[in-house]
């Protein structure tokens, strides 16, 4: 495959914010693990809801209500299928990841955590995988156990095993580390966890744009990933859970949509998935979400891929002809994502340099505190790439490292 089969210059157009120039020198932008662009076609959904039916959903009998409900429960199917959940009533619209892990954090944890219990995390979590985990803990006296990583960063996976205790009551496991790229072997660590009755949660926030997902071949108890890293607009996440489970879960907030009757002695809730949607819902993020998973589809996932592997290969192997990178956790198989130090160089220095040849990268410990210690660094690099990267992009990528190199050694 060739990198320009996919990135023809018509995908480009679709995301006018990439012909900028920053510091007269045109935008390649390369931070798509923190967020990706949004082509046209998100915007004008959002737009077009705000300009033709904002209304309030569910709520209302008149025309631009039933229609403004009509989209935003066709975007619940649409991503009911892109992810092959078994029903609609699966799906829970959140604010992104780290709301939908909150919300489990809090809904499971009030149900089945209390002392002795633990929850099981792994050392290359996110913060938003483990500080929800470690507030769970402390309002129910249960304590957190974490997988530890090996030297090539990877997950320790002898450890992991032994860590499966009677005790453990929830596995939560990122899909991508954010920060390296790795891929964990979450199929095993699922059928291992469901072995000793463990539901596992997934946090998959750097796989969706990436990969194809099926939660029903995974069999995982949750999972959780955000509009915003897959094209789709910023404040708009999801929450899968298996139905059963989440039918058990008390509600996370109260207001309205949630209810089913209120009375000042008591309140009964709403069925899935409005159980877990109080307020008024983000309609425009919603129907911008259903743009951006038509836009994905519309390449393909397997497309997306492969392109993107094809510009993490060549990135790696211009840097090893370079020298004097130092790659963290880089893995055959890896997601895209390329985390390195330079030799005599600290990443935010290099990082402010590539900055005025027009590069975005990201630089420092990608919200991984413990990865960071436990690889022995205070941060790195980091290289993420997204469906509308060229070739072209690495190279002027690979000339400013060159160029900064040259400038400090």
């Amino acid at each position: 495959m060739t990198h320009h089969s996919l990135l023809s210059d018509r995908i480009r157009q679709d995301f006018p914010i990439l012909g900028q120039s920053f510091h007269n020198k045109p935008l390649v932008y390369l931070d798509n693990a923190a967020t990706t662009q949004k082509p046209v076609q998100v915007l004008e959904a959002m737009n077009g809801y705000y300009q033709t039916i904002n209304s309030n959903i569910h709520r209302g009998v008149y025309a631009m209500s039933v229609e403004a409900t009509r989209q935003y429960e066709a975007a619940r199917e649409h991503v009911r299928s892109f992810i092959n959940a078994s029903r609609v009533e699966e799906i829970i619209f959140t604010r992104g990841t780290t709301e939908s892990i909150n919300l489990v954090a809090y809904s499971y944890g009030q149900k089945f955590l209390g002392p002795g219990d633990e929850v099981l995390i792994t050392g290359m979590e996110h913060h938003s995988n483990i500080v929800p985990w470690q507030l769970a803990c402390e309002r129910t006296g249960a304590s957190l156990k974490v997988v530890p990583l090996l030297p090539d960063a990877s997950l320790d996976m002898a450890s992991f095993e032994s860590l499966l205790s009677p005790r453990v009551r929830l596995l939560a496991v990122t899909h991508v580390s954010n920060v390296t790229g790795i891929v964990n072997p979450i199929f095993d660590m699922i059928s291992a966890a469901h072995a000793h009755d463990i539901p596992v949660l997934i946090d998959g926030a750097q796989a969706v744009a990436h990969m194809q997902v099926d939660v029903r071949d995974l069999d995982c108890d949750f999972y959780c990933f955000s509009g915003h890293k897959m094209y789709g607009p910023m404040g708009i996440g999801v929450l899968y859970g298996k139905y059963d489970l989440l039918n058990i879960l008390p509600p996370w907030q109260g207001g309205g949509e949630m209810i089913d009757q209120v009375t000042f002695s008591r309140t009964t809730y709403n069925e899935l998935p409005y159980k877990f949607e109080a307020g008024t819902p983000n309609v425009a993020e919603a129907i911008g979400l259903d743009a951006a998973l038509n836009y994905v589809k519309s390449i393909g996932l397997q497309r997306i891929h492969a392109h993107e592997q094809s510009l993490l290969a060549y990135l790696k192997q211009e840097m090893e002809v370079i020298g004097g990178f130092h790659f963290i956790g880089h893995h055959p198989g890896n997601s895209a994502v390329l985390s390195f130090l330079t030799e005599g160089i600290h990443f935010y220095d290099m990082g402010t340099i590539l900055d005025k040849y027009g590069i975005a990268v990201r630089t420092g410990n990608h919200c991984a505190q413990p990865l960071m210690d436990a690889l022995g660094i205070n941060g790195t690099m980091r290289v993420s790439f997204g469906l509308y990267n060229q070739k072209e992009e690495i190279d002027s990528l690979l000339d400013a490292l060159r160029r900064a190199r040259a400038l400090f050694l």
